[in-house]
């Protein structure tokens, strides 16, 4: 019988293996189980690859990445759809952000530099022609003040009169001329070294004395010459300033040694004048010596009158064109003192030599 089973079992293709019907049930649930893997398998392999695609995605979003050295130019040139397409070799999504944002960060910085006010003086520590003007200024603030005291001090409280002449004090003047005199050397022939602003304060507070008491005197002898030597002085200043700040008039090599010449020629004059006066040469009626004498009928003080305000107006320039040129060679900021010094020398020589060339032309009437 046990044989009849087997050669039935084995006429229906079915070889039933040794250990019988449980291991042949065993055999069956193992052959079901690898066929469920073959299905299984290939969902597994594309979640694997998946993850390992969206590790790649991170890595190479990394910035650190984005450097040469981590980049495969074969990759790049072979990846299908290029270096965009690969995000090799090209920038990424966070290093493109990161630069629009450097970029945006620039461009506020610019544009805010733009807006804020212009770099002065103070913040630069140049000399600036604004700094040069605002200093100018002050020095003439000081020269007015002093000079109301020094017209206070000559009068002395008299009443301008022609008998007032004999009473009027001259130490103003006399102080006011001396002090000026040596700060004004010792500015000239110290500022190479060092530019001391409390010495220009100084000298703006005696030449205000002087220019107070000298003033107050000629208008007790000629009424109303103050107010016109002070025009004449802003006359030839404004019209020196305004060619020069036009153009039409420059400081040239030529001129200045003309002027040097002239002006060593002028000291001279000046100073033999001086002594001639003070030891009595010259006859008491020229009360200016020299300048008292006449050519043709011509005053010589009017004539040098002349020449002098011709030889102030071109110190003028030589004064503006040496700001400028300390502006466009970025001075240091002290240097704007010795401007505004030069521009207050020159105006009170102006004044001065205006006031006794209209002293001359009344007297001589």
């Amino acid at each position: 019988m046990a044989d009849d089973e087997r050669a039935g079992s084995s006429r229906h293709g079915h070889t039933v293996p040794a250990g019988g019907p449980r291991r042949a049930h065993s055999q069956r649930e193992q052959r079901r189980s690898e066929r469920r893997s073959d299905i299984v398998d290939p969902q597994h392999n594309a979640v694997r690859k998946s993850r390992l695609w969206s590790v790649r995605a991170v890595a190479l979003n990394n910035p650190a990445f984005n450097n040469p050295a981590f980049q495969d130019p074969k990759a790049v040139q072979t990846y299908p759809g290029g270096a965009q397409a690969a995000n090799l070799g090209g920038p990424t999504q966070f290093a493109t952000a990161q630069r629009a944002g450097t970029d945006a960060a620039a461009n506020a910085r610019l544009e805010g530099m733009y807006a804020a006010p212009t770099a002065g003086a103070t913040e630069t520590d140049r000399m600036t022609v604004e700094d040069t003007v605002m200093k100018t200024v002050g020095l003439f603030a000081i020269l007015l003040v002093t000079a109301a005291v020094g017209w206070v001090w000559t009068l002395g409280g008299l009443t301008i009169t022609g008998d007032t002449a004999q009473q009027i004090s001259m130490a103003p003047w006399l102080i006011g001329l001396a002090g000026g005199f040596i700060l004004s050397m010792v500015v000239i022939f110290t500022s190479r070294k060092k530019v001391r602003p409390a010495l220009i304060w100084a000298y703006a507070a005696f030449e205000g004395l002087f220019i107070g008491g000298i003033s107050a005197f000629f208008e007790v002898l000629y009424p109303g010459i103050v107010m016109q030597a002070t025009l004449a002085t802003f006359a030839v200043v404004g019209v020196t300033l305004a060619l020069f700040a036009s153009g039409k008039v420059r400081a040239s090599k030529k001129a200045t040694k003309i002027f040097m010449i002239a002006m060593i020629g002028y000291m001279v004059f000046a100073l033999l004048n001086l002594v001639l006066m003070w030891t009595g040469v010259l006859p008491a009626d020229q009360a200016f010596g020299l300048y008292s004498a006449s050519i043709m009928g011509i005053p010589l003080g009017l004539i040098i009158g002349v020449f002098v305000v011709i030889l102030a107006a071109y110190s003028l320039v030589l004064d503006f064109d040496m700001i400028q040129r300390g502006v466009r060679n970025r001075a240091p900021r002290q240097y704007a003192w010795l401007g505004a010094f030069g521009i207050m020398v020159t105006v009170v020589w102006l004044y001065v030599e205006i006031l006794r060339m209209i002293a001359i032309i009344r007297g001589s009437n």
